[in-house]
């Protein structure tokens, strides 16, 4: 059902005890999916096979105040935000917000060894946050699917399997070949996602490490050895102009590796990053580029790009943020239309609930027009909400 939307946050999570979603997975994969334990100081950790337990809470901060909050403590029971549907809707009102977009990170997929497991847990856990959590309110808790990472053809299935059931989104992890780098199968999942008309989305970034010899970064159509090699990497170049684990690697990933020229309609949002970085960085990566992209066509075989770096940035992503203030100084650098606002309730860097406050204390002298596209319209229109203007 339509709705009129003054506020929403395009980066909140889902955060429960596994036994909430674990029920809907299939009983031969249930083992393999997190669990919850309870400690002798009364309380939680995770358990996953063959893993450490995972005590710490850094990510639960919920409405704690700084002077109380523990990043060593995981308690579901008493942390905001963690909750069934129900008391989630309540808690967007106490934050006068309309709708969030949530990303489950804590299914960790990517930790069950076993494909059958991997997916099994992974479509339980979809079957849940469709049909039981979302439902309850399919226009304010705006559902990421979590993408099995087991393949191409796995990834597509499930994301259309998603969209059927009406999540708004698919979360991407990794790149859908399940690798950490670009390769040319995954056209076919980029190719799928426009098909679907499904919105992408990654949060923060990948697990690469930049310039990680062990994790590459790119593969190059010829990789010179020796003295030929290179001393840094081409992508690399042009991540390193931004904070680290800001999404540099990924962006710079996707437009050396041209998807974006194959699939000029393609647009992907980087959650959780912040924008004042940007203008700096789209300036840095055009001068990278084209100091450097002639002897990388040379001796790596690089495509040469259709367009400079920094259009790809304006035309095919876009950003969120939380607490900005130079990012807001510097919006039209970065483009009105390309920036999301966020709580990232429950998560350390929220302010529930007093979201708006802060919301407020960064926007002044940004007029109504521009702060509406940040704070609601931009993201309706990306994952195709279902809007109504406000009747005069």
């Amino acid at each position: 059902m339509a709705r009129h939307y003054r506020f929403i946050s395009a980066d909140s999570h889902y955060e429960s005890p596994p036994e909430h979603w674990t029920h809907r997975v299939a009983e031969k994969y249930r083992d393999r999916a997190p669990r919850r334990i309870k400690l002798a100081n009364g309380k939680d950790a995770l358990a996953m096979e063959g893993k450490p337990l995972v005590y710490g809470g850094t990510s639960l901060y919920g409405g704690r105040a700084p002077e109380v909050f523990d990043p060593t403590q995981l308690d579901y029971d008493n942390t905001p935000g963690c909750g069934p549907a129900e008391q989630r809707l309540r808690e967007q009102d106490q934050d006068g917000i309309d709708a969030e977009v949530l990303f489950a990170l804590d299914v960790r997929n990517s930790e069950i060894r076993d494909k059958a497991a991997r997916i099994g847990v992974v479509q339980g856990f979809n079957d849940f946050f469709a049909e039981e959590y979302c439902a309850v309110d399919r226009d304010r808790l705006i559902g990421m699917a979590v993408l099995p990472n087991s393949g191409v053809a796995e990834d597509i299935a499930e994301m259309e399997r998603c969209k059927r059931m009406g999540l708004k989104g698919a979360w991407l992890s990794t790149f859908p070949s399940g690798k950490g780098f670009p390769t040319p199968e995954d056209d076919r999942f980029w190719a799928a996602a426009l098909d679907f008309d499904m919105p992408l989305v990654i949060h923060t970034s990948f697990p690469t490490k930049v310039g990680s010899r062990e994790t590459p970064l790119f593969k190059y159509p010829k990789e010179p050895e020796g003295e030929r090699r290179p001393p840094t990497d081409f992508v690399q170049r042009f991540a390193r102009q931004a904070p680290h684990h800001s999404g540099s690697v990924e962006i710079s990933q996707f437009i050396v590796g041209g998807i974006f020229d194959r699939f000029p309609k393609l647009r992907i949002y980087w959650a959780e990053n912040n924008v004042g970085w940007l203008p700096y960085f789209s300036e840095q990566i055009d001068h990278e580029y084209e100091t450097n992209r002639f002897w990388a066509e040379r001796q790596m075989g690089l495509p040469r790009l259709q367009r400079l770096p920094s259009e790809y940035l304006k035309e095919n992503a876009q950003w969120g943020f939380f607490e900005d203030r130079i990012g807001m100084k510097l919006r039209h650098e970065i483009g009105v239309d390309r920036i999301m606002w966020s709580t990232d309730f429950p998560h350390v860097v929220t302010r529930w609930p007093n979201s708006l406050k802060v919301l407020d204390a960064q926007m002044t002298g940004v007029p109504v027009e521009e702060k509406r596209k940040m704070v609601a319209d931009n993201a309706i229109k990306f994952f195709h909400l279902d809007h109504i203007e406000a009747s005069a």
